[in-house]
């Protein structure tokens, strides 16, 4: 089967779940190891020493090592596991898989748990005024469902969500760099509009935040509720497929097949946790965000002033002048791990990119990045991060964006387009 990436078209999927599925091929003794692991192993050597490097010379150290190291964690773990919301939801509407949707449920209650654990610790009375720092807590305004929609439209056009365009880097996907680019066009069309929209609809939203109202342990066990009635429900209605028998290899394991969703879920949900308690709230897109906000004020594109932006918390897009970001260092680990994983597994198909593939990259990737402006975030920092910090505004924009690309798949597959 020829594999298009028109970014997790249905045959890329099924070609894929089918490699991952199949055994791992033991190595011939004589043979030895094959190609691509030599260079994943090679390429493992060399991230190891820069998280060493950076350790020893980095400013500030500490910080920059810890973002290295949990961004290859988790650009590992969401190669292994498919963590693609776009590619997950497909499944539910496509077949009725659940097992997608239940790996987000499993991270979301890793991650709320987690999140209740520190605030308790750095916010004891959380029925004042003042919010968890640095917390993926934001509006609820009619602005957060227009940028759900628009994220949910564009994840279905370009294939992914900016998180799975960033492993699909490391698998050589065609079109993942183009809708990055893409990407950046639209942060900068999402800071000239934003000012026209805080003042319309933002400034005087609410900021709800479910322990304020509830209590740690009341919001703690709704959200828990919610999260198993859903899970129930994914259970009832959805048709699990017949399971593979683990490798008895452990490497094959780890390195071959695919990964349990739930597990990948769990890992998620553990690393999100990591990585809010010693460094910031799990995000991907403010290192994106803020070297577009720089390009942008480059070329004078940028309005004077960002009515109210750098005050909300999210995935702040400052001016920044160092070269190496916490935020950076962690894209930059989830794209050198995911590329590891996928040599590792023999996944790593690069593919020079069409014309149409450049151009449709690039026009899709706008609405993610737009939509991740104005929704100070996206399935990452806003959805993950957002509902574990116990935020309505993460709910709020889950369900615009998965009505948004809900849409989207149906009229565009009636229309004859490949999602």
């Amino acid at each position: 089967m020829s594999i298009s990436d028109e970014s997790g078209a249905l045959d890329y999927q099924r070609a894929r779940e089918a490699a991952m599925a199949a055994p791992a091929a033991v190595a011939d003794p004589v043979s030895g190891p094959s190609l691509g692991t030599l260079i994943a192993l090679g390429l493992a050597a060399l991230l190891a020493l820069a998280i060493i490097g950076i350790g020893r010379h980095g400013d500030p150290a500490p910080q920059l090592q810890l973002s290295l190291i949990l961004g290859a964690a988790f650009g590992f773990v969401i190669q292994r596991s498919r963590f693609c919301f776009l590619c997950i939801w497909r499944d539910w509407l496509d077949r009725r898989d659940p097992r997608g949707l239940l790996g987000i449920v499993t991270a979301l209650a890793v991650g709320i748990t987690g999140y209740t654990l520190i605030f308790g610790a750095w916010l004891p009375d959380p029925s004042g005024t003042r919010l968890p720092p640095t917390a993926h807590i934001g509006p609820v305004s009619l602005a957060l469902v227009l940028a759900g929609l628009a994220f949910g439209v564009g994840m279905a056009l370009s294939g992914s969500c900016l998180s799975a365009h960033l492993y699909r880097l490391g698998e050589g996907s065609p079109t993942a760099p183009f809708a990055l680019i893409g990407a950046v066009g639209g942060f900068i069309l999402g800071f000239q509009s934003w000012n026209g929209l805080y003042l319309w609809t933002i400034a005087g939203a609410p900021v709800p935040w479910l322990p304020r109202h509830l209590g740690y342990g009341g919001a703690l066990i709704v959200s828990l509720a919610v999260l198993a009635a859903l899970a129930w429900f994914l259970l009832r209605r959805g048709d699990l497929p017949a399971q593979l028998a683990p490798s008895r290899d452990p490497l094959a394991s780890i390195f071959r097949q695919r990964w349990p969703a739930w597990l990948g879920g769990l890992f998620v949900g553990l690393i999100g946790v990591a990585a809010y308690l010693r460094l910031s709230p799990l995000g991907v897109t403010a290192e994106i965000g803020s070297r577009s906000r720089q390009l942008a004020g480059a070329f004078d594109l940028l309005p004077s002033r960002l009515e109210g932006l750098d005050s909300f918390r999210g995935c702040a897009t400052v001016i920044r002048d160092a070269l190496l970001t916490p935020n950076g260092l962690f894209i930059a680990g989830l794209v050198a791990a995911a590329l590891i994983a996928a040599l590792a597994a023999g996944e790593f198909r690069p593919r020079w990119p069409t014309a149409g593939q450049a151009l449709r990259g690039l026009a899709r990737g706008v609405l993610l990045g737009w939509g991740t402006v104005i929704g100070l975030g996206c399935t990452v920092g806003t959805l993950l991060s957002g509902i574990s910090a116990g935020a309505v505004s993460g709910w709020v924009f889950a369900a615009a964006l998965g009505l948004g690309a809900t849409i989207t798949l149906k009229l565009g597959r009636r229309a004859g387009l490949p999602l």
